[in-house]
């Protein structure tokens, strides 16, 4: 009889090893290799769950044809109850994909897809498969979410029609897929995929061997029977999802669910999307019933209508939707012989640059002084178009001035101090004046004021930083040295 055979498995690459080593020799991680135990040869693995039948024929080959002769289908996707969600979704599940949902714990990844399974269950029908927790658990959560909305006491009761909303408590991969199987749900939950466990593998539950065949296995008949798949991924330490990168590559889309601990509010973003685009933004709330829909996130990176000096307000568009957001800077004589900069929400290197061209173009002794600039509301702010408003929320502080109200600032900055112009300007200025701004600071040749006169507001154009700079504050900043 032929023995099993160990190996050693990188739990951050996947790399395998015959030997054990207290660094991987591929991707350099420290304790990070685990023993496997793989099957003898000739070992029997699981039949699939459609061929397991008896008398089931074996699967035939299929022959290719023209591509120009396959058959069309329209693509039907199913709303997820959450607007937000089905933003970043490109418009809602597609039925027969795989979707990951990564975040930290506790940031509301089981809250936000029982919320959306209850919603669905109106219309679908939904698997909620809790691999991490008891049914009793999940059935005091659900009892929680919604005995805090009136509409939700015939659902408690069983009189609704999302009390169907199936629930099982399994971590067995076997019982799993034969439950798959017999209901065929349109949409069906695992929470979490590294909770779930294959029996002929001798490894733990998440390690690389099992979230990988666990995962191709949900893969397989998801697609077969055209179920929209749901799975809840770990991150590590360092905030990226647990498991092998094929994980990342077997799913059709992956979202991050962030937020900070200390806020209420919650992101959702698309990191992969094959059906719809990856720079979609959802803002979610956490509330006491719940986790619910922002629908007007510009106020919630607002601050005080009070101004005050070194705070500028940009416009940044994550996808196709335009943020007002508010820039907090903070210039203060250094103590040390390197001057500190640090930046939340904003590149440090970014920051690091707009303050050589104020220096380059303006003569403003930058480099003797500290310099701390934030996004308000925890937001992070990628796009070169906020870099006029980190330039005069920079000004503001070291000049110890205020920006009038009601103004934006838009605009990409040049090495050379020059404005440069940026996209979807039309979009933002229609969000800066909904929310009652009246002035725009704008790159030169915009060409939109037109628009502007419509929407009563006064458009600033500026070719280069310091005449920008002198349209928002009102003085030169380049004197006063």
């Amino acid at each position: 009889m032929a023995r099993a055979t160990s190996t050693y498995v990188c739990q951050s690459c996947g790399a395998q090893s015959r030997q054990f080593f207290g660094r991987c020799p591929s991707c350099g991680s420290w304790n990070s290799l685990v023993e496997q135990t793989a099957p003898a040869a000739g070992t029997r693995r699981r039949r699939p769950v459609a061929a397991a039948a008896e008398g089931a024929m074996p699967p035939q080959a299929r022959r290719s044809e023209p591509i120009h002769a396959v058959g069309e289908r329209p693509l039907q996707r199913l709303q997820s109850g959450y607007g937000e969600l089905d933003r970043v979704l490109g418009g809602g599940l597609v039925p027969g994909s795989l979707v990951l949902l990564g975040g930290d714990p506790g940031i509301g990844k089981s809250t936000l897809l029982l919320q959306s399974a209850q919603a669905m269950a109106r219309r679908h029908s939904v698997l909620y498969v809790s691999a991490e927790e008891s049914a009793q658990q999940v059935k005091l959560r659900w009892r929680r979410l919604v005995d805090q909305q009136p509409e939700a006491a015939a659902v408690a009761s069983g009189d609704a029609p999302e009390a169907g909303m199936q629930l099982l408590s399994e971590t067995d991969l076997e019982l799993v897929l034969q439950e798959l199987e017999a209901l065929r749900p349109a949409v069906a939950v695992i929470d979490s995929i590294q909770a779930l466990h294959d029996g002929e593998l001798g490894s733990a539950p998440g390690s690389v061997a099992q979230v990988r065949e666990c995962a191709a296995a949900l893969a397989r008949i998801a697609k077969r029977q055209d179920t929209a798949l749901l799975l809840v991924g770990h991150v590590t330490k360092e905030g990226m999802l647990a498991g092998p990168k094929v994980l990342e590559h077997l799913v059709d889309a992956v979202l991050t669910f962030e937020g900070d601990r200390f806020a209420s509010h919650r992101l959702l973003r698309a990191v992969k999307n094959r059906f719809g685009a990856t720079h979609e933004l959802g803002v979610f709330e956490m509330r006491g019933q719940g986790l619910a829909e922002v629908l007007n996130p510009s106020e919630l990176f607002l601050g005080s209508d009070e101004p005050s000096a070194g705070t500028a307000t940009i416009v940044a568009c994550e996808g196709t939707r335009p943020l007002v957001v508010d820039l907090q800077a903070l210039v203060s004589t250094t103590s040390y012989a390197s001057p500190r900069r640090t930046a939340t929400g904003i590149g440090t290197n970014r920051l690091h640059q707009i303050l050589a061209v104020l220096e380059k173009h303006l003569g403003l002794p930058l480099s003797r002084f500290d310099c701390y600039l934030a996004v308000a509301g925890g937001l992070e702010v990628e796009e070169p178009a906020a870099d006029l408003g980190v330039a005069a929320a920079v000004v503001a502080s070291y000049r110890d001035l205020t920006l009038p109200p009601g103004t934006v600032l838009i605009g990409e900055l040049g090495l050379g101090g020059q404005l440069r112009p940026v996209s979807q300007l039309e979009q933002r200025l229609q969000e800066a004046a909904r929310l009652g701004f009246r002035r725009a600071v704008v790159p030169r040749g915009s060409g939109l004021g037109r628009l502007a006169a419509s929407l009563e507001l006064q458009l600033l154009e500026a070719g280069g930083v310091a005449e920008a700079l002198v349209q928002a504050l009102g003085v030169n900043p380049a004197q006063g040295d």
